[in-house]
């Protein structure tokens, strides 16, 4: 089934524009991808889930994230502590939430109720959701990938290249195999950006310097947790380098570094061809749900993308 995402970073929020949507909705399924899940209690992050899926009928899905420690730090003031098992406990926590039970809970980082306090057990005054919120996990290190594969429904991926699928997939099924469960038990959404063109080097050239934001901005020196995974994928010198060369202020440079075939390979670029191979790829490497975000000037030019992508996927699905 077909579903649309909200991010957040230090703009807007994830959950507001998804209230918008489901507004002006009745089918289509509606995430957070994701919710910077240490900047909410984890009982906000439950009565939310809870919230929109009651509102949208069972529509929602619950998309979290750490984020990282410039976002958690330098935006919300809060510390970088523990995220993997703060992760494990919020999502814990909020399935208590959303199952309507009297919330109890005893955890390395969080205790509930607080101990020595007046605080007491409540239950959700809305009660149980009808059905179980799914939960996703964007996930990029090789213990919270594990994790997924432990308690997650699905996982949103970035930073992934089909051609390196283990470096993701090989940790989610380590931690799958633990719980008892199998990788088949989790959808697995990962893409970039979709556009078509028979000049495949303007593409490749517009798509340089976001990558390289990604290898540079997108974390401190020492915890870039994008960076990490490109690390891990075999580009150790290219993602050391690039990120050396944006910390100077040397973007021109740093965005001239990105090769082609990394731009190529976490993107679906080029003739309809070139996009149905990539789609191919992506299927092969076990993605059961593909994430494009559609190019374009305008909204109009993005809709006519996405519809021509949707003709492609179709056509290798068999579907027309």
């Amino acid at each position: 089934m077909d579903s649309v995402w909200f991010a957040e970073a230090w703009g807007s929020d994830a959950v507001s524009p998804l209230a918008f949507v489901a507004a002006r909705t009745s089918k289509i399924r509606l995430g957070t991808g994701i919710m910077q899940a240490g900047t909410r209690t984890p009982a906000l992050v439950g009565m939310t889930a809870a919230t929109l899926s009651v509102l949208t009928g069972g529509r929602f899905l619950l998309g979290l994230g750490t984020s990282g420690p410039q976002v958690i730090e330098g935006w919300h003031g809060l510390p970088f502590d523990r995220p993997v098992q703060r992760m494990r406990e919020t999502i814990e926590i909020a399935r208590i939430v959303m199952s309507g039970e009297r919330l109890r809970y005893g955890g390395r980082v969080y205790e509930l109720p607080l101990a020595g306090g007046e605080g007491k057990a409540l239950k959700s005054s809305i009660g149980a959701v009808p059905a179980p919120v799914p939960v996703y996990l964007a996930t990029l290190g090789p213990k919270s990938l594990e994790m997924t594969g432990e308690i997650a429904d699905g996982w949103l991926g970035t930073s992934f290249m089909p051609e390196h699928a283990d470096v993701f997939l090989d940790r989610i099924r380590a931690g799958a195999r633990k719980a008892g469960r199998s990788l088949a038990d989790i959808d697995l959404q990962a893409g970039g950006v979709v556009a078509f063109s028979d000049d495949v080097e303007s593409l490749v050239s517009q798509r340089r310097p976001g990558i390289a934001f990604t290898l540079g901005a997108m974390g401190s020196r020492d915890h870039n947790f994008y960076n990490a995974a490109y690390r891990r994928a075999g580009y150790q010198e290219m993602a050391v380098e690039v990120q050396r060369l944006w910390l100077e202020g040397r973007r021109e440079e740093a965005a001239n570094m990105i090769p082609d075939e990394v731009v190529v390979r976490t993107n679906l670029l080029g003739t309809e061809e070139m996009v149905k191979e990539r789609i191919h790829a992506y299927q092969g490497a076990g993605v059961t749900t593909i994430r494009v975000d559609p190019a374009g000037a305008s909204m109009g030019e993005r809709l006519e993308t996405l519809g021509r992508f949707m003709r492609q996927l179709a056509s290798v699905n068999g579907e027309g």
